[in-house]
């Protein structure tokens, strides 16, 4: 079983920053894919932004040039730093790890930016 605890969540202000921390209880060295979704409330979950195991990432449109998805196989973890963060960016965060063609999700962390 592969346990994903999110961290970091809060409320700011527009145009401040956040930094996204998730924990893994595996080794992430061999995990092909891991992603950030959010999921605001009445939409569906959307991609947010994924890294693969040789470090090339992708974004949704949204977050292109603000956001940053980031790997340490050292530690196990996967960070999103989140800049110029705007009000459509509230919603919960999750961490998402696919491995072997199952997907694993933490809890979710709430990211609430105000006006």
């Amino acid at each position: 079983q592969v346990q994903l605890v999110e961290s970091g969540g809060g409320l700011v202000q527009a145009g401040r920053s956040l930094r996204l921390s998730c924990a893994v209880s595996r080794t992430i060295a061999s995990i092909n894919t891991m992603a950030w979704y959010r999921q605001a409330p009445g939409k569906q979950r959307e991609l947010v932004a994924r890294i693969d195991i040789g470090g090339i990432t992708d974004y949704a449109d949204s977050v292109k040039g603000r956001f940053t998805i980031s790997r340490d196989n050292a530690k196990n973890a996967v960070d999103l730093q989140m800049n110029s963060l705007k009000p459509d960016d509230t919603a919960l965060y999750y961490c998402n790890a696919r491995i072997f063609g199952v997907y694993y999700w933490g809890q979710g962390t709430q990211v609430t930016v105000s006006s």
